[in-house]
């Protein structure tokens, strides 16, 4: 099998949080309480949904008892005919009304707590959606987007399934426990409670023990799971380049090793899962036993009534059911707290780049933006900027150039604070960006990046998603401005054409055009174009670039570019090298300088006239070929 390199952006010096699946697993008891006060925000439902429990598991155990006096009222002498109306049918309808009675309680309990897990539910997803917008890039760009969504997705199923379990199958089992082993010592000798307690006793420990032994397995299968899902996706979203490098076959095989070590997991779990219920329904047979038998002895010696022997039978019955299924239940509360703490561990991540506690919002009067001194390193031993100092004065444009890996994307990302500077300062109208909100600094600045990445929706959605609350006549105006109105208007969906994943269904030009016009509808004071026009042909290029310095008229402007022609025009012109500003100056300064940036100039300038003599000599080539076939013919 072959085995191709990987690569990764590095990661800031600060320590890295922790992703889904790293660390060491938290006890059931936190993530439990980390669950609880989401639940006891309602609790006076919960309360009202615990007192239903009770009465509905009171209303069952007397459901047994009446048919104890029921079977015991039968001894009726015949003809006696009053006897028979007036005792066995009171007894009948009391019967009918208990079970009646349970019934209702138990309805009445989902009724109040459906509210109490659904809104737990949404507001623990919520919060997590949130919190993962809030953590860093750098996190964004390390994570495996399949198995955290599979981490996100069974983390709330988790969350429903914890609670209808314990609600709705442990508690009342519990209770009901409680209630049959206190009429025991009650209404019969102790062997009665006993026997109950010890069967029920060896059957919870023996289920816990061997469902521990086998949580680890189960656990496995959710991290192969999330693996293969993770590897998946991965590939299907790299589709092109599978097909580009003829991988097919390679991404099946690695794919399908994830399935057989799962497969493998699975059968171990399965196996395990047989044992244990095996084991489960010989402790509960042996207790059973014992009890009949208990109870058969009284009836023989005069101590119990046929009646009595029917209830034990039924509080037994009625008992066991339940317990048939606790090994499930303890299970699948074990495999809710194992999903559930995947998802609380992902939102204990660290949010590296955070407000300040009451941070006010940026207020923005001339947009003047300064970068005093600024030093960063994405690893401790590695500097990407050294000292980095320079303003860009309100309503003018700086343009950043140097060759890859000088460090001029980083500027961009430091500014909009994906990740905060290692030494010195960021300061926008002489506030300090780390001192401000985070969402008032990003309100204030609009980018048109190299690579734009579309939502798979509408173009209209896409170019909305600028300022949602904007209005239909903006939207459209919007467009206008960025020359994209009338392409749009030709397609047979309109503004309602689907732009497929990451806007794959649209050329370069015209993904560049819907950046530009959701940067418009924007309408920050503060602009960053970060190699927007790099990966363009020239002609569209030239087009792009012409709409790019309208929008920037009277906004302070970032301008990061590889292309020197795209940056004549700029007020100032930063010249970069390995994370230092080595010159300064406008074009024309910088080419009587005839240092870095006039040589730069030159090489350029050399290439794009080698091209320009290839592309003729290619053209004079095809004209002559044109002439030799009209020759001949």
């Amino acid at each position: 099998m072959r085995r191709f390199p990987t690569s990764s952006e590095p990661a800031p010096a600060a320590s890295h949080p922790l992703l889904p699946g790293q660390g060491a697993r938290r006890g059931d008891w936190q993530t439990v309480r980390n669950l609880l006060p989401y639940v006891w925000h309602y609790k006076w439902r919960v309360l009202l949904a615990l007192a239903c429990l009770v009465t509905a598991k009171v209303a069952n155990l007397g459901v047994p008892v009446l048919m104890k006096k029921l079977v015991d009222s039968m001894n009726i002498a015949p003809g006696d005919t009053r006897a028979l109306l007036v005792v066995p049918v009171g007894l009948i309808v009391g019967y009918g009304l208990l079970r009646l009675s349970g019934t209702l309680f138990t309805e009445l309990r989902e009724i109040l707590f459906s509210k109490v897990t659904q809104s737990a539910v949404r507001e623990i997803a919520l919060q997590v959606f949130r919190h993962l917008h809030g953590l860093s890039l750098r996190f964004h760009l390390e994570r495996q987007t399949g198995g955290m969504s599979r981490d996100i997705e069974r983390g709330t199923r988790g969350i429903q399934s914890l609670i209808s379990y314990s609600l709705y199958s442990i508690l009342p089992t519990l209770v009901e426990m409680a209630l049959v082993m206190g009429f025991f010592i009650v209404r019969y000798d102790i062997w009665f409670a006993g026997i109950t307690a010890v069967a029920l006793a060896g059957y919870i420990v023996f289920t816990v023990v061997v469902t521990e032994w086998r949580t680890h397995f189960r656990r496995r299968m959710n991290e192969l799971d999330s693996r293969a899902n993770q590897k998946a996706i991965d590939s299907l979203l790299n589709f092109e380049t599978v097909k580009y490098f003829g991988n097919e076959e390679y991404e099946a095989r690695r794919y399908d090793e994830n399935l057989r070590t799962y497969r493998t997991a699975a059968i171990r779990s399965q196996n395990s899962l047989s044992f244990l219920n095996f084991g489960q329904q010989a402790i509960i047979a042996v207790g059973l036993i014992l009890i009949l038998w208990r109870a058969t002895v009284g009836v023989a010696a005069g101590r119990l009534t046929l009646g009595d022997l029917v209830l034990v039978n039924t509080l037994m019955i009625q008992l066991y059911i339940p317990l048939n299924f606790l090994g499930v239940i303890y299970r699948e509360i074990k495999q809710a707290t194992t999903d559930m703490d995947r998802m609380f561990v992902l939102l204990g991540t660290n949010q590296e780049v955070a407000d300040a506690p009451g941070a006010p919002a940026l207020r923005v009067a001339g947009a003047e933006v300064r970068f005093r001194d600024v030093g960063f390193g994405y690893e401790r031993d590695r500097t990407i900027l050294d000292g980095v100092d320079f303003t860009i004065a309100a309503g003018t444009t700086t343009a950043v150039v140097g060759h890859s890996g000088s460090g001029k994307s980083t500027l961009a990302r430091l500014l909009f604070r994906f990740y905060d500077v290692g030494a010195g300062a960021i300061l926008v109208d002489g506030q300090d960006i780390r001192a401000v909100s985070q969402d008032s600094l990003r309100r204030a600045i609009g980018i048109v990046p190299q690579d734009t990445v579309l939502f798979n929706d509408s173009i209209y959605y896409n170019i909305a998603y600028g300022r949602p609350e904007a209005s239909h006549d903006e939207v459209i105006a919007a467009a206008r401005a960025a020359q994209i109105d009338t392409f749009i208007r030709e397609l047979p969906q309109g503004y309602d054409t689907p732009v497929g994943e990451r806007g794959l269904k649209l050329s370069g030009g015209e993904k560049q055009r819907v950046a530009i016009a959701r940067t418009l509808l924007k309408n920050p004071p503060i602009l960053v174009f970060d190699e927007a026009t790099s990966a363009l042909d020239s002609r569209t290029e030239q087009a792009i670039q012409a709409e790019l310095m309208r929008l920037a008229q009277d906004r302070t402007t970032l301008l990061i570019a590889h292309r020197l022609s795209t940056v004549v025009h700029a007020d100032q012109i930063l010249v970069m090298d390995h994370g230092r500003i080595v010159e300064r100056g406008t074009h024309a300064e910088l080419m009587r300088a005839g240092g870095r940036y006039a040589e730069m100039w030159e090489i350029q300038a050399r290439s794009a006239r080698e091209g320009e003599a290839d592309a003729a000599s290619g053209a004079d080539a095809r004209a002559i070929e044109v002439g030799d076939e009209t020759q001949d013919a």
